[in-house]
């Protein structure tokens, strides 16, 4: 199973979700930190690290000697990351999706694919838990490309669980699509609610099973919970607002480790996501 945690905004708490659900279930699971702009799950499992991966992205390069300046590769990219300005060819790498449609349409072939380089990825172990992330290159905007890359470490053997990157555009979408459960991780604030109709709304058009964690539950109001209620959306645990959690996540430390009558509660919790998946 699949099992992927997101929010509709950052801050939340969902990193700590997906960590301390991961360190509870233990030995046949594996971590994968799709939150590649900003990942810090790694902060909290501590493992050790044993493979590293430069990841690169294909994107064009024109031959000027057999361009003929016909422009159908600009005409093609939707992007304009391709495009023919006098006698000369532009190529704009950033703003590339890599569809190879440029390079398809030219009529001279004079349109060949280099790479590009997106981030890194590492791979390590920690008491039989699998974990992987992504580092994305500072500066680069694409992330999607490497979370995809992330994603395909999934071991189909093994229960997968992925910590998304925040909000609910493209880099979201790519972290949870063929899930077979999204937990939404939310905190009972107007901004908090706000960004959960969001992304429980982006989850209603994708058709995946969903449920919800409010952190900081005995904090803000009841509009969270009132929501959840209307809509059918059911509430599978609340992490209260204490102040050992916040000191343990200070020091970069789990709760279920600080607080080991939690790893019961995260036990459940995936217990109870069983049961909604059948």
């Amino acid at each position: 199973m699949i099992i992927s945690i997101a929010s509709g905004k950052g801050g939340t708490g969902k990193t700590t979700v997906a960590t301390n659900l991961a360190l509870s279930l233990g030995e046949g699971v594996q971590l994968l930190d799709c939150d590649v702009e900003e990942p810090n799950a790694g902060l909290f499992v501590q493992p050790a690290f044993e493979k590293t991966e430069t990841i690169t992205t294909p994107v064009p390069e024109v031959d000027e000697k057999k361009c003929t300046l016909c422009g159908k590769c600009g005409e093609i990219c939707q992007f304009k990351a391709i495009v023919v300005i006098g006698k000369t060819v532009l190529t704009f790498h950033e703003l590339c999706h890599s569809c190879g449609g440029c390079m398809a349409v030219c009529p001279e072939g004079a349109i060949s694919e280099k790479g590009r380089e997106l981030g890194i990825i590492e791979v390590g172990h920690r008491n039989g838990l699998e974990f992987v992330h992504g580092k994305l290159r500072v500066g680069e905007a694409m992330s999607p490309p490497l979370i995809k890359k992330v994603r395909s470490f999934t071991d189909p053997r093994k229960l997968t669980i992925i910590d998304a990157p925040p909000g609910t555009s493209c880099p979201v979408i790519e972290a949870m699509k063929g899930a077979d459960f999204v937990l939404l991780v939310t905190e009972p604030t107007p901004f908090g609610l706000h960004d959960l109709k969001l992304a429980a709304g982006a989850l209603e058009i994708l058709e995946i099973p969903h449920g919800l964690v409010i952190n900081k539950s005995d904090l803000g109001d009841e509009k969270v919970k009132d929501y959840a209620r209307a809509e059918g959306l059911p509430i599978l645990m609340e992490i209260p607002f204490d102040r050992r959690i916040a000191e343990a996540y200070s020091r970069g430390e789990s709760i279920v480790e600080v607080m080991p009558e939690w790893k019961g509660r995260f036990v459940k919790l995936y217990e109870s996501i069983k049961d909604i998946v059948g």
